[in-house]
């Protein structure tokens, strides 16, 4: 067992460095891209950084979730843990701290991406209540 999480706020720019290492160690399912890039996140903590979480065990960061509200739906992206200290419950206390920040704002539906290749992430997100969308088909625009 490895030793107690605390789920906390990502603070920028001193957490940026540990979850960029982070996401980039999952094998398979964080697709980091441009829009993760310091420019990009110090952006997105201007809207909401209250969603950005981070969870931190003897100073190091073992996990990350971003959360994003519109005003009306939510989404999450890139929940990550460290190999080491997966299935000990740091998954479901950073969905179920993003969750419940998301439902305080007012938001009554949230979507959550994941990758085709990512069946321990699909099961996981199953296991907690999320359930596939057979509603809508996901489109990509990069702007330049």
């Amino acid at each position: 067992m490895s030793a107690p999480v605390t789920i906390r706020q990502f603070n920028f720019p001193e957490d940026y460095d540990a979850v960029w290492s982070l996401w980039n160690s999952i094998p398979q399912g964080i697709q980091v891209s441009r829009s993760d890039t310091r420019a990009e996140i110090e952006k997105k903590l201007q809207r909401d950084p209250d969603l950005f979480l981070v969870g931190e065990s003897g100073g190091a960061i073992v996990g990350a979730v971003i959360g994003a509200f519109d005003g009306r739906r939510g989404a999450i992206y890139h929940l990550a843990v460290s190999n080491t200290y997966r299935g000990q419950g740091v998954g479901s206390q950073l969905l179920e701290e993003v969750e419940a920040r998301l439902r305080a704002k007012g938001c009554i539906r949230c979507r959550l991406f994941v990758t085709l290749e990512n069946e321990e992430a699909a099961r996981f997100y199953e296991r907690r209540g999320w359930s596939l969308s057979d509603d809508v088909r996901p489109y990509t625009k990069d702007f330049d």
